[in-house]
């Protein structure tokens, strides 16, 4: 399985093919995997669908080495956390798996990078090592090839001026920030730019009080004088990510799939339009773990979006893109 036919996918029946054949590889070669696969009492031989395939709690990260690949660990991601919490380290052996997915994801969401100028509010993440957010981040700004791109710190006249030079020059922007961030931004600044992308990438890191999803993006809205808020829905232990453009309402790249299961038994798999664990298959992380199940409450629709609702009861607060609801 190489990246063309994981990223040219075009159909369900594309997916399930490629999704069985790395469930096949990563259920021989993960060891973790494999281990909790046999706990299960389940032979990788006779799995024939992909919603037959067992997904990996994604609590193993903070504990194990999740890996597929004999290659060298040329990388390694790291959730945040607060203190005295255990954070998931993602070790990455070939990173242009990462990069092939978040520069193809962006392309087919948002068109071609060089169009934008992109501003990136991410202080919480900017201040640690191992952001898979980061690395992103970093990339698409030098992918944008505009010197006007760049990153913030708390430098927030300096972004509020580059933001109205944006305006002026009727130049597309994309603001991507951690939720805090931007609030606290909003506080001080306020901006009228209807045409001004602001994606939230989730996050208080208790710096702030949680708040539902409504009523953080009426706040944003309001703060820019934008129509909507986007989002970006990923994690440490992931290589791809979902978006939403608005609403809450997110969807996934051709190479990237929500299940929702339930909460009752891991093991069932929900109909469409039932709350229930979000379970994701990133055929990109072919060289870790394709199939998690999250900590994460969803609702998936007739359409293949999907809807966050918030987090387990009694589930630890990681650095994950989103809000408890």
């Amino acid at each position: 399985m190489n990246k063309h036919q994981v990223f040219s996918i075009k159909n369900e029946q594309q997916f399930n093919d490629a999704a069985l054949n790395i469930f096949g590889r990563q259920a021989e070669n993960c060891i973790i995997y494999k281990e909790f696969i046999t706990g299960l009492n389940i032979d990788p031989t006779k799995i024939h669908s992909m919603n037959q395939i067992p997904f990996l709690p994604v609590e193993f990260f903070k504990s194990h080495a999740i890996i597929s690949s004999p290659d060298r660990v040329k990388l390694t991601f790291t959730s945040s956390g607060t203190t005295g919490i255990t954070t998931s380290s993602h070790f990455v052996t070939d990173v242009s798996w990462y990069t092939e997915s978040f520069r193809s994801a962006f392309r087919l969401f948002y068109g071609d990078i060089t169009n934008y100028t992109i501003l990136a509010l991410l202080p919480s993440y900017l201040e640690r090592e191992g952001s898979s957010l980061i690395y992103m981040a970093d990339d698409l700004i030098k992918q944008s090839n505009n010197p006007d791109s760049g990153f913030f710190l708390y430098n927030h006249d300096e972004l509020y001026h580059q933001i109205i030079k944006q305006q002026r020059a009727k130049k597309p922007t994309l603001l991507i920030g951690v939720t805090f961030a931007l609030l606290d931004f909003i506080e001080n600044y306020t901006l009228n730019f209807p045409e001004l992308i602001v994606m939230e990438t989730g996050g208080m890191k208790g710096r702030r009080k949680e708040m539902i999803r409504e009523e953080l993006h009426e706040q944003l809205c309001n703060g820019f004088g934008v129509d909507a808020i986007h989002s970006e829905y990923g994690m440490t232990e992931l290589l791809s990510q979902a978006y939403s453009k608005g609403n809450g309402i997110f969807n996934c790249p051709p190479w990237m799939k929500i299940i929702t299961r339930d909460t009752n038994d891991p093991i069932s798999i929900l109909d469409d339009n039932k709350a229930g664990g979000i379970n994701v298959i990133d055929l990109a992380n072919i060289n870790s773990c394709s199939f998690i199940a999250t900590q994460d409450l969803g609702k998936i629709y007739a359409d293949h979006s999907f809807e966050v609702l918030g987090r387990f009861d009694n589930s630890d607060i990681r650095g994950c893109n989103l809000l408890i609801a």
